[in-house]
């Protein structure tokens, strides 16, 4: 199974937080499965890193990378073409992350 992790969901996972159940935190760590983290979401992390928002223990730029290898969890870049596939598509979200996010699933996995 192919799953893009949406940025809350990835970092539940990494902290063990109770808010994931147990199922989904058993899919995510399950090797058989391809779980990817968009790169749209360490863009996230680190906007609201900035803004305090989200407190971490390192640097995001590092911190989340670091995680998303521990875990075994893939990258998924963000390019050009995906990025222009947005017209095509129905605007399911006002968060711009999101949006990302959507076009990577839809085009990607």
């Amino acid at each position: 199974m192919k799953i893009l992790l949406d940025t809350h969901i990835f970092l539940w996972f990494i902290n063990g937080d109770h808010r994931l159940s147990t199922d989904l935190r058993e899919i995510i760590a399950n090797l058989d499965n391809q779980v990817y983290l968009s790169v749209v979401s360490i863009w996230e992390c680190i906007v609201k890193y900035q803004l305090g928002k989200l407190p971490l223990p390192e640097s995001p730029e590092i911190y989340i990378p670091k995680q998303r290898d521990r875990h075994k969890i893939a990258n998924l870049d963000l390019d050009e073409g995906s990025v222009s596939q947005l017209v095509s598509l129905p605007s399911l979200h006002k968060d711009p992350f999101d949006e990302c996010l959507s076009v990577k699933l839809y085009i990607t996995i």
